[in-house]
């Protein structure tokens, strides 16, 4: 089994790159999804955003991740204790759909702050998508983000040259959807070299 960690900035096609992967037959794993999951109504994630942000951060008895946006991103160690809480529980997700994978298996983590986190040793490869920055400008535009949260949120993540200096393989998403995938077809070819060698 292969562990690969799957990073790259925001608006830089990772997620996009993560699709291609799965269609390769990786076993791909996003974290942003699993941070959602650990903080539902009902988990102990839940429990423990709420009576460190208080009631204000709810829409309908769930957790709003706007609202909760809107705080971390504006204070540092708001950001900071969100994170004490939601990494623990994503890393213990992602464990355990590990051991749910095969020998032989290419298990890729879609994770967005790998530097950040200091997560790169828990893999055995890491792949960087990186991308133009004003190509990434307009592919969040598109999403409906407005610039002043564009680059706030560029700001608050690390520099490609910080991903690029922990990375085993870099993806140049500067094309088209099929020069992206022609590019992920290429890596996930050495991946698989990985495992038989």
């Amino acid at each position: 089994m292969l562990l690969v960690a799957l990073t790259g900035g925001i608006g830089s096609g990772k997620s996009l790159a993560g699709q291609f992967f799965a269609d390769l037959g990786a076993i791909v794993v996003d974290s942003d999804q699993l941070s959602r999951e650990v903080i539902e109504r009902g988990t102990p994630g839940f429990d423990e955003v709420l009576l460190r942000f208080g009631d204000e951060i709810l829409t309908n008895g769930d957790i709003d991740r706007k609202k909760l946006a809107a705080i971390v991103f504006e204070d540092e160690e708001s950001r900071i204790n969100l994170e004490e809480i939601i990494h623990p529980l994503v890393r213990k997700s992602f464990e355990i759909l590990v051991e749910s994978a095969s020998e032989g298996d290419i298990v890729i983590n879609q994770i967005p702050l790998l530097v950040e986190t200091h997560g790169a040793e828990r893999f055995d490869r890491v792949i960087t998508v990186i991308s133009p920055l004003e190509k990434r400008k307009e592919r969040l535009k598109l999403r409906g983000l407005p610039s002043y949260e564009i680059e706030r949120r560029i700001s608050a993540q690390a520099s490609d040259e910080e991903r690029i200096e922990i990375s085993d393989y870099i993806i140049e998403n500067d094309g088209t959807e099929d020069d992206l995938l022609r590019e992920v077809e290429a890596t996930f070819e050495e991946l698989q070299r990985d495992i038989i060698a």
